[in-house]
């Protein structure tokens, strides 16, 4: 897909991680903070709570012009027409994938190594999640270990589509992952289970932003 998409601070829904609140709740605090983007991701619950989720989601999402992807569901994405899928690398194969949501859609892709990025890159991905970099909370049970920052800089250096760094991502350590070469964090816990989901977004926002963005100099010495 051409369009681009900002992807900066992505935040990552997730229904086991809201310490209670509604994903609306969380989905709509985050946009109030400056989330660039959203993923509804769901492991565990049926098809029609997913569904569910999602077209509340979307709602908020659409209402205030922020993309929303589905993680793995293709069939969800398609029936809300929302605005892409994430697929992991156990996931339906990224070209797949593709071929399922047409070019209109944004399909991101799991890139655990730099052989995984190549393949993704090559099937028709227009994004890449890279990690996890630190050591995260349990958020994914099929997580392997950090894979460090040094992975994300290798990727960044030769993909022509944007990276995302992902896991253990907060507000203090976001900015060596932007430095590190990627386009943006995409995080989970750190704000869905944040006590002021808004706040956190923002923070996020400020790290983010220095690097992607640093301030100016001021004048220079003629």
């Amino acid at each position: 897909m051409s369009t681009s998409l900002d992807l900066s601070v992505y935040v990552i829904l997730d229904r086991d991680f809201t310490a209670g609140r509604s994903l609306g709740e969380i989905a709509g605090a985050a946009i109030r903070g400056g989330a660039t983007m959203l993923q509804l991701r769901d492991k565990s619950s049926d098809i029609h709570r997913f569904y569910a989720d999602a077209a509340e989601v979307l709602g908020i999402a659409r209402a205030a012009g922020v993309p929303l992807i589905i993680n793995d569901r293709v069939d969800v994405a398609l029936a809300l027409d929302a605005d892409g899928v994430h697929v992991g690398e156990d996931d339906l194969p990224v070209e797949a994938t593709r071929r399922l949501v047409g070019p209109d859609r944004f399909v991101g892709a799991s890139a655990g190594s730099v052989e995984a990025a190549r393949a993704a890159i090559a099937a028709g991905a227009d994004h890449l999640g890279v990690g996890p970099v630190y050591e995260a909370r349990a958020t994914k049970t099929d997580a392997g270990p950090p894979v460090g920052l040094a992975l994300v800089h290798d990727i960044a250096a030769f993909s022509p589509i944007p990276v995302v760094g992902i896991g253990g991502i907060t507000a203090e350590n976001a900015g060596a992952v932007i430095a590190a070469g990627a386009a943006g964090v995409a995080v989970i816990s750190a704000i869905g289970l944040a006590p002021d989901v808004e706040r956190a977004t923002r923070a996020l926002i400020q790290s983010v932003g220095a690097v992607l963005e640093p301030p100016s100099q001021g004048g220079t010495n003629q």
